[in-house]
């Protein structure tokens, strides 16, 4: 196990630092000048050469990006052009938003994924048109399914709300930048019921293809599992369909679903994006909206990055699972 952990570990640095050489060599090779990005068309010659010579970029480009990868760790993702400040301090504002929605979205399809996998397998009343539902929610793209989420449960229903991430002004910011966490923290749990509100659409626009992606792949395992001789000696001593299925199956059987799940993450990023512009949902989806239009390279930069790193890590931890759900596996 500590020899997986080293080898996945070892990979993933290999691969950030691919990506941060990726994400600087399509910087330098950009039309946008960062210097005249950030003091404008009426700066003089003498002030682009003194801002030119404040970021470093008369140095050579291999000692730019040395430079600009030693400040990684640190958290310096560069200025953005746009709203003047660092980058990172734009993120810090815009990120938790999006971790919020992130995680509920991958919550719920990991519940809709398990009770389509073992729902379909065990053959429960309604399994088959909650299959059918999943299905088609997956077959439209995400944007579409959420506007038609908002002209059913906004406008005709009124159900749920349609765009922001709370309806209280005076909300908590603060301890863990979840609102749903914050609100029970701070002893306001109509601040949770409401976050919750306001996440239930845009979460499950979100979580509608991988959990089709997810159960498939996992109900197929189980379909396979279940022909299996120790479930037919299991069968033998008398044990129930759900006992055998969630006592020996399951367990079994998810390493291919933990595979599915790592590479839905990265699908599931870009609806995430996609689905904050229509829900006005203040997460990194409406930051680099804004960063696209205006050639905001350290913004675009700094947000692939950030994705990046949690894609990297996210397939990290799912191997390390994989191992422990089957330690069969070689490290």
């Amino acid at each position: 196990m500590i020899t997986l952990i080293i080898k996945r570990l070892a990979a993933a640095v290999v691969i950030i630092v691919f990506l941060t050489a990726v994400m600087f060599t399509l910087q330098k090779v950009s039309p946008v000048d960062p210097v005249h990005a950030m003091l404008g068309a009426q700066a003089s010659g003498q002030e682009i050469l003194a801002e030119r010579r404040r970021l470093g970029l008369d140095r050579p480009v291999v000692e730019q990006y040395f430079s600009y990868l030693a400040g990684l760790p640190r958290g310096n993702l560069g200025m953005s052009y746009r709203t003047r400040r660092p980058v990172s301090t734009d993120l810090a504002s815009f990120v938790p938003a999006t971790a919020e929605l992130s995680t509920y979205a991958l919550l719920f399809a990991l519940i809709l994924a398990a009770l389509l996998a073992i729902g379909s397998t065990l053959r429960w009343p309604g399994a088959g048109l909650l299959r059918v539902g999943l299905i088609a929610g997956a077959s439209v793209p995400a944007f579409l399914l959420a506007i038609a989420g908002i002209l059913i449960f906004y406008q005709r229903l009124g159900w749920l709300p349609a765009t922001g991430r709370t309806s209280y002004a005076d909300a908590p910011t603060g301890p863990t930048g979840f609102l749903t966490i914050d609100g029970l923290i701070a002893g306001r749990p109509v601040v949770t019921l409401d976050a919750l509100r306001h996440l239930l659409m845009p979460a499950l626009a979100v979580a509608a293809v991988p959990a089709v992606s997810i159960g498939r792949v996992l109900r197929s395992s189980l379909i396979s599992g279940m022909r299996s001789d120790y479930v037919r000696t299991a069968r033998a001593k008398g044990l129930s369909e759900r006992h055998i299925v969630v006592g020996h199956v399951l367990r079994n059987c998810l390493g291919a679903a933990l595979s599915m799940t790592g590479l839905q993450v990265g699908l599931m990023f870009s609806g995430v994006l996609v689905v904050e512009q229509v829900f006005a949902w203040p997460g990194i989806g409406q930051y680099m909206a804004q960063s696209i239009p205006a050639g905001d390279f350290p913004a675009i930069a700094g947000v692939t990055l950030l994705l990046g790193v949690v894609y990297v890590a996210v397939n990290a931890i799912v191997d390390i699972l994989q191992a422990v759900a089957d330690p069969r596996i070689d490290a």
